[in-house]
Formats: structure tokens, C-alpha cells, sequence
């Protein structure tokens, strides 16, 4: 078929023909992610979460040993040193041992621990004895403290703890974590399917050279390999067509079929102004023409449209038909579907499917486009550019002494070895002439990602409120929260220090009453800091249901019968526990289980709950977690302890406005236990 030369419409600048683009693609209601669907944890690698994962179990969800050796109770061994060893008869039933043995149990790493045991003495640690009555024993020549060797239950996670985020890109590691809080099967994000078409009669494919060797005038095609491989990488997936001859009606025919089963179609080569360029022709004989011809380099002859279903298939009723009528199956059924016309030089294809193909996928996968990470470096040669293109420049990095330099290589579009040595890209604006020999630029480079330039930092009290942050941040924005549950004390010490943005905290005054102000003021006295209110919440006795040991105060603490589990020194609950125990006489050696220790409410509720404790000072959204019961004895304020640099910074400014979301508020009193009148209010401490 004979064509006239396709004229480009215009040269249209890069960011009106990605806009372009965009708004087609919006108006098909195609510019979000295309669907989700549930697949194995085993097959979830690289995938994207579609909804927030929470865990199902604790990991362990049992006392496990954490050596090969003999499960023991700490306080037998109490008396062991050196010279005087403690001789531990070896009990290898599960039930308790007889009034006055002391007893051993062997286990394994990883063996699930006696009720009656509460500590693990290592195998190389004991020598083999009788004891009085002849039967098999160990000596220890040391004494264990408790949970000696022994991981608890949820030390790892804790039911109901955040796992994953939604729109979270799936790692091996992820993958374990998921399995192990009881999760086979999750919700991700639909594989958005890529057509890959390559035209050209000259084309031969790369196993035919090297079966039967090359011609002259023949070309090796190779795009559709890169192509491909970049739709893999940003998660798509890609299906390479067989070489398509420079024919009208056969390249009609491949985008027909590649619209009834794809969401996009590449159809590489034949974007030019020649006389077997069809492209153009092709898309504008099946629906809209939205693009040919973007003014950067390189990469100009791009063609970007819209192949219109209707003009594919026949509809009637719910049945689909092609054109010669036969019924077919649209999958995905997408009124349209998008095509790009990729330009046929290799570097331009290549960088078509950064600029342009990329940002798409990302999207439909719920993920923002792809930012590489920028350095600034010093050029040691001048870059002349085309002064009405955006220009993509390759140039290899590297650092001499203190100086990082940028040296731009080859340019030719058709160099492909200019890609594969390229450390990065410098991007010359359009209507600049280009850079000097000396200018300082900005590197855009292909290695090191930087996704932790946007991450938020918050050391200090643990809250289950923090979780839902770090949830809406990921779904609402680019901002990760990434926490550490050290206390309210050590976040304190970690602003101080410069090394978070932010801290939780609820330290009370035991002579004022007030939280967190004389604490700031203490541990940060130079430093200009806003207190942001989060919750007003309830603190109280974690108990087992049906609260058999009848808890009602603070008294119950010093009841022998009673076997607390305490938080962290430091903690802001354990704060409140001594005060409260101040307050009624009661010391710290009254307390049974006074110095077992734990680091956030979830695990001092599955302490409670694994039998390990007969209570536990927590929140009550702790408590409902894992189904346990609660007794409540305060009220208190949860903040935002934000340095002021911080608060005033743009990576807080999304944080911030979510404490004024209503979503978001709703979202947290639906929590138990949890009041979010006080939620956004602010003061600021000097």
C-alpha cells in the first residue's frame, strides 16, 4: 500500500504530550490501577500490595526455645556458680514436675516451651549426671536469668500488627514475614499486559543470525528484547509479537489483535516521516491521534493514541465479535487501548520507555513514577543541545579527590553502548543552548535508589495509631513512616540527637499533672519544639477474659497472686505504673513481675494472653487485639513530640494534615479505647 510521507503534526514539548496522553487516558477511565486480583505469597515476589496486609497470627505464636539445651525455671537455678553447680533432674514429661524436683526438659531450637519453663540453658553449657536417686541429670555452673534463650510469643510480630502497607512492593523478605503472621494468599494489583510489536521488513531476529548469519541492509531486531525486559522490571507484562513487515493491512491486523487481549501496545519502528513509516496511518485509521512528534532527544518521532475497541470488535449485547464476526474475548475489556509508537533507534526506544511508557505502568500499579537519584557534578566537557528540544544527554560519573565530575558520552541514537556505559543522564532544558565546560549539573542516575529522602523518622512511644499513619501516607502520598519503639524518654534523647523528625510521647508531670511539657523542656532545651496532640487514650490492667484474678486498681499490683508484665524503662506507661504505685507506698520489690520487660502494648498483651503474665499496664485497643479484657484506670494525652525545623518542613506537611482528615479520624476511633477530640491541636514549647 502506497502512503504519502506522514508529515509530524508538530513538534509538541514533552510535558503538553505526556498531559495529552494523560487526559486521554483519565477520560477512558484508565489512569489508575487496572484491577486486583489474589494470588499465593509464594508467587507474590515483586508484586504490589492492594491492600494493607495485617497479621493474622503472632510470630512465634508460641514460647519457643531458642537453643538446642533444657528447658529449666530461672529461679532453680538461682544458686549455680563455679564452684557450687545446681543439679537438674531431666523431666521429660510436659506435665509439672513433682513438689520439689528440680527439673530439666530437653528441647530443640525452636521446640515449644514447657508451661512450668521459663528459661533455656544451652546443651554445651551442662555436663550429665545421676542425681540422688539415680536417675539421668544435668549440671549447670551458672545461673539464667528469665527467658534465658527463649523467644516469646509475638517477638517477632504480634496479631493484628501491621505487616504491609497497601501499594508496597513485594520483597523476599516481605514474602517471610507474610507467611509467617498466616497469610497464603494476598490482594495485589493486576499485571497491566504490555503487546509488543516490532515492524520493519529489514528486521531479522537475533536466533536466525545466529543460526544462518546477517545480510547487509539487514538489521538484527533487538528492541522489542529491551522493551520487553523494561515492562518486566516496572512490573507489566510484556508479550513480544513476531517481526510485522512494513505492510499496512499487516500492522492493522497485529494492532487489532494485540487491542483485544493487551492494555497497552508498543509498536516499535515506523514513527518516522518515511514512506513505509505507517504507524501514524495505523493509529489514525483505529481511533484517535494524540501525538506525533515530541520535541526532546532522543526520541522526536514519537506517536501516542488511542485504538478505539468499536473500530476492533462489534459489540452485541454481551457478546463480542471481530470484524469478520467471529466471537472473541476482550481481555482486558477496555473501551480503548492505548498505543505508543516507539521510535526504531535503540537508544530512542529505550528512552521512550523511561519517559513515557514507565510512568503509565506505575500508575495502573499504584505506584508513583519512578525518580532516580540526582547528584550534583562538575562537567568536564561543553554539551551543545538543540535549542527547541528537551535533551537527554548520557554521561558517565566518577569522583576525583572531593570533586564528582560528569562526562557525556556518545550521542548517537543508534549506540546502544552508550546506554549500557552511561552512569546517568543529564536532561538540558528546552530553549537552553546547552552547558559549559565547568557548569555544575544535575545528574539523573541510573544507579542507588532514594526512597529514603521521603521517609519520616519516628523513635519514642509506641501507639497502634502510628501503624494507621504509615497506612494512609502510603496510600495518600509518597511519605513512608518508618517507626521505633524505644520509649518516650529515648525518642526524647533521639530528637536531641538529631536522629528522627519526630517522637510519640506521654510522660506525666508527677508534680504538675501535665504531659510532656517539663520532659521536652528538660531533654531539649535549646531546640524550639510543637507538641502535636494524637489521641487522648485509655491506659488500664491487660487481663485474661473474664479477668479471673479480679483486678479492679492500681493496688492490684502488689497482690502476690498476681504475675504483671512490665514495659521498658523509660516508657511512658511504666512512668505512669510508678507514679501511680508512688502514690499508694507500694515499691517496685512489692510487684511480681515488676522487671520482666516489654516494648510496645501489643506485646504486653501477648504476654497476657500467651499465660506468661496474669496482667500487663496497656492500652485497651492492646487488649481488644487480641481479644483479651481490660480494666480501665486513666485517661492520658498522646503527642507529637516535632522539633520545629521539622514541623515546618514540606516532608511533615502531609503527616500534619491527616491528623485534620476526617477519614483518618474516624479510621482511629473506631480503635477501642482511643478519644481524637484533642487530635491536630498544637502548642509550642521554647
Amino acid at each position: 500500500m502506497n502512503m504519502k510521507r506522514y508529515i509530524y503534526l508538530e513538534d509538541i514539548p514533552l510535558e503538553e504530550a505526556r498531559a495529552a496522553f494523560q487526559m486521554a487516558l483519565a477520560e477512558a477511565d484508565m489512569w489508575r490501577p487496572l484491577g486486583v486480583e489474589t494470588v499465593s505469597v509464594a508467587e507474590a515476589n515483586g508484586r504490589i500490595t492492594a491492600e494493607a496486609i495485617w497479621a493474622k497470627l503472632s510470630s512465634p505464636h508460641y514460647h519457643a526455645s531458642a537453643m538446642d539445651g533444657f528447658a529449666v525455671r530461672a529461679k532453680d537455678t538461682e544458686a549455680a556458680t563455679e564452684t557450687h553447680p545446681v543439679r537438674l533432674t531431666l523431666w521429660e514429661s510436659w506435665d509439672e514436675p513433682p513438689d520439689g524436683m528440680v527439673a530439666a526438659h530437653p528441647v530443640n531450637t525452636g521446640h515449644a516451651m514447657p508451661p512450668w519453663a521459663n528459661a533455656v540453658v544451652m546443651i554445651e553449657h551442662t555436663q550429665p549426671v545421676k542425681d540422688e536417686q539415680g536417675r539421668d541429670a544435668i549440671e549447670i555452673r551458672a545461673s539464667l536469668a528469665p527467658w534465658n534463650h527463649v523467644r516469646p510469643m509475638g517477638e517477632d510480630m504480634v496479631a493484628t500488627e501491621l505487616v504491609l502497607p497497601a501499594n508496597h512492593k513485594l520483597r523476599p523478605v516481605d514474602l517471610g514475614a507474610l507467611a509467617g503472621s498466616g497469610h497464603g494468599a494476598i490482594k495485589v494489583y493486576r499485571r497491566p499486559r504490555v503487546a509488543i510489536i516490532p515492524t520493519g521488513s529489514e528486521l531479522v531476529t537475533v536466533e536466525t543470525v545466529a543460526e544462518l548469519g546477517i545480510q547487509p541492509g539487514r538489521i538484527i531486531e533487538y528492541n522489542s528484547i529491551v522493551l520487553a525486559a523494561q515492562v518486566e522490571n516496572w512490573g507489566g507484562i510484556p508479550t513480544r509479537w513476531a517481526i510485522v513487515p512494513d505492510e499496512f493491512e499487516a500492522l492493522q491486523t497485529a494492532v487489532r489483535q494485540a487491542a483485544q487481549s493487551h492494555d497497552l501496545i508498543l509498536l516499535n519502528a515506523g514513527s518516522s516521516a518515511g514512506s513505509e513509516d505507517y504507524t501514524a496511518h495505523v493509529v489514525q485509521a483505529l481511533g484517535r491521534l494524540l501525538v506525533h512528534g515530541v520535541a526532546v532527544r532522543p526520541g522526536h518521532p514519537v506517536v501516542m493514541g488511542m485504538v478505539e475497541n468499536d473500530k476492533v470488535t462489534r459489540w452485541q449485547g454481551d457478546k463480542v465479535t471481530d470484524a469478520d464476526n467471529h466471537p472473541v474475548t476482550l481481555s482486558p475489556p477496555h473501551l480503548v487501548t492505548p498505543i505508543i509508537g516507539v521510535p526504531g533507534y535503540p537508544v530512542s526506544a529505550a528512552l521512550t520507555g523511561e519517559i513515557f511508557i514507565e510512568p503509565i505502568l506505575a500508575r495502573w500499579l499504584g505506584q508513583r513514577p519512578y525518580e532516580p537519584p540526582t547528584i550534583q557534578a562538575t562537567l568536564t566537557r561543553k554539551i551543545a543541545s538543540h535549542t527547541g528540544d528537551d535533551d537527554y544527554v548520557r554521561v558517565a560519573v566518577g569522583q576525583v579527590g572531593d570533586k564528582v565530575i560528569a562526562t557525556p558520552i556518545s550521542r548517537g541514537a543508534g549506540v546502544i553502548t552508550s546506554l549500557v556505559r552511561a552512569d546517568g543522564i543529564v536532561r538540558i532544558p528546552r530553549f537552553s543552548e546547552g552547558e559549559d565546560m565547568g557548569t555544575a549539573v544535575t545528574v539523573h542516575l541510573y544507579r542507588s535508589p532514594a526512597e529514603i529522602a521521603r521517609t519520616i523518622l519516628t523513635i519514642g512511644s509506641h501507639d497502634l495509631t502510628l501503624d494507621l499513619l504509615a497506612q494512609f501516607l502510603a496510600e495518600r502520598g509518597d511519605r513512608r513512616l518508618a517507626s521505633a519503639h524505644v520509649g518516650s524518654l529515648s525518642g526524647l534523647v533521639a530528637l536531641r540527637r538529631g536522629e528522627a523528625h519526630l517522637a510519640g510521647s506521654h510522660l506525666l508531670d508527677e508534680v504538675t499533672g501535665e504531659y510532656n511539657v517539663s520532659y521536652v523542656k528538660r531533654y531539649l532545651p535549646s531546640q524550639g519544639v510543637v507538641l502535636v496532640a494524637l489521641v487522648g487514650r485509655e491506659q488500664g490492667w491487660i487481663v485474661p477474659p473474664g479477668n479471673p484474678q479480679g483486678l479492679s486498681g492500681w493496688a492490684d499490683a502488689a497482690n502476690p497472686d498476681v504475675r504483671i508484665v512490665n514495659r521498658q524503662r523509660g516508657a511512658g506507661t511504666r512512668v505512669l505504673l510508678d507514679f501511680e504505685l508512688g502514690k499508694l507506698g507500694i515499691t517496685p520489690e512489692q510487684v511480681r513481675g515488676y522487671d520482666r520487660e516489654e516494648y510496645t502494648h501489643l506485646a504486653v498483651a501477648a504476654a497476657v494472653a500467651s499465660g506468661a503474665a496474669d496482667a500487663g499496664l496497656g492500652i485497651r485497643a492492646a487488649a481488644r487485639a487480641l481479644q483479651l479484657d481490660f480494666v480501665p484506670l486513666a485517661q492520658e494525652r498522646y503527642e507529637l513530640v516535632i522539633p520545629t525545623q521539622h514541623y515546618e518542613s514540606d516532608l511533615l506537611r502531609p503527616l500534619l494534615d491527616l491528623l485534620h482528615d476526617a477519614e483518618f479520624k474516624t479510621a482511629v476511633s473506631s480503635l477501642p479505647g482511643y478519644d481524637v477530640s484533642i487530635m491536630g491541636q498544637a502548642r509550642e514549647i521554647q
